[in-house]
């Protein structure tokens, strides 16, 4: 029997539909939580070419929701175990892997090669870069977020509003995963949800999750849902740029502390404290790079500079994905 018939019988799916998921490029943005669910829902249903994206390694205090991944792969590359359990489940794909992280630099090669892309990043500085790459190039963006007992997903660019329509200010909290902690099945029920849109985009289905936001409450068991199709882009943004984009014309800034990075982003940075960069400024000619471990520092600083001085500002992540 065609490992596809159960989908096929869908009015949704079909040939015609199969035969679009079996040419389509997915461009997966982080192989952790997020991934776990929706990768075996992307190879098991057909697509034909994911593209895996991940510097990380499995970690055993992130088993618990990055269920792809066993104790054995402690320590191996996320983005190849991932890979591999795609290929397992499905040998007629093509599983492609990047070994490295997001960036400002890579992003538009990247975004370029694919038909559709999944954020999962869970960090700020690759949800934004994703999502001002794929309004760049029209191309579709499936974003998802998940913090403590809560979480959401939204179906971005490829003609609806970016993510900075929705979002267009500085997180209110730097907490991660890590840091304030979550529950693997809401994780779950996110990325499922992920893949669900994902192929809806690729199979046509109406009404599109294009423009579409789905919030989940799991302490509640409550969930919102709005479109967002009228919701207008912000007049200005700031930018995330790479390390690599830097000058020595640039007034660049480690906001960092010597002891949580004893190497600045660049040789030419100084170190200057969040509250004190406003005593510094430069002529408006000159633009300021203002750098921290996720942007999110970054971001908060450039807002206030932002009421008092007219030149450019773009942050810069040091671990973007």
């Amino acid at each position: 029997m065609n490992r596809y018939a159960r989908q096929m019988i869908l009015p949704q799916v079909g040939t015609q539909g199969q035969d679009r998921l079996s040419r389509a490029r997915v461009l997966v943005v982080g192989c952790g939580g997020l991934a776990a669910p929706a990768l075996p829902l992307l190879a098991g249903a057909g697509v034909g070419h994911l593209l895996l994206l991940d510097a990380d390694v499995v970690a055993l205090s992130n088993l618990h929701r990055q269920t792809l991944f066993t104790e054995a792969d402690c320590d191996a590359s996320k983005a190849e175990v991932a890979a591999g359990r795609c290929r397992a489940i499905n040998s007629e794909i093509t599983v492609e892997v990047r070994k490295q992280a997001l960036t400002p630099a890579n992003v538009a090669e990247l975004v370029a090669k694919a038909d559709l892309v999944l954020d999962c990043a869970d960090s700020y500085a690759a949800s934004y870069t994703l999502s001002d790459e794929c309004l760049k190039q029209g191309k579709p963006l499936i974003s998802a977020s998940v913090l403590g007992l809560g979480g959401y997903v939204g179906g971005f660019c490829g003609g609806a509003p970016s993510l900075r329509a929705i979002f267009p200010e500085a997180p209110d909290s730097g907490a991660s995963c890590a840091t304030a902690g979550v529950l693997g099945p809401v994780v779950g029920m996110i990325g499922a949800l992920q893949a669900q849109m994902a192929l809806a985009v690729l199979l046509g289905m109406a009404p599109s999750p294009l423009g579409q936001m789905v919030q989940f409450d799991a302490q509640t068991y409550r969930s919102t849902a709005f479109r967002f199709e009228g919701a207008p882009e912000p007049e200005t943004a700031l930018r995330f740029a790479a390390p690599s984009e830097l000058t020595d014309q640039d007034m660049i800034v480690e906001l960092r502390g010597a002891e949580e990075a004893p190497e600045p982003i660049h040789a030419s940075a100084n170190r200057i404290l969040p509250e004190e960069v406003q005593n510094h400024l430069p002529t408006p000619e000159t633009r300021i790079a203002l750098c921290c471990a996720t942007g999110l520092r970054a971001w908060r600083t450039a807002e206030r500079i932002q009421q008092i001085w007219p030149g450019e500002i773009v942050l810069v992540a040091a671990a973007t994905s």
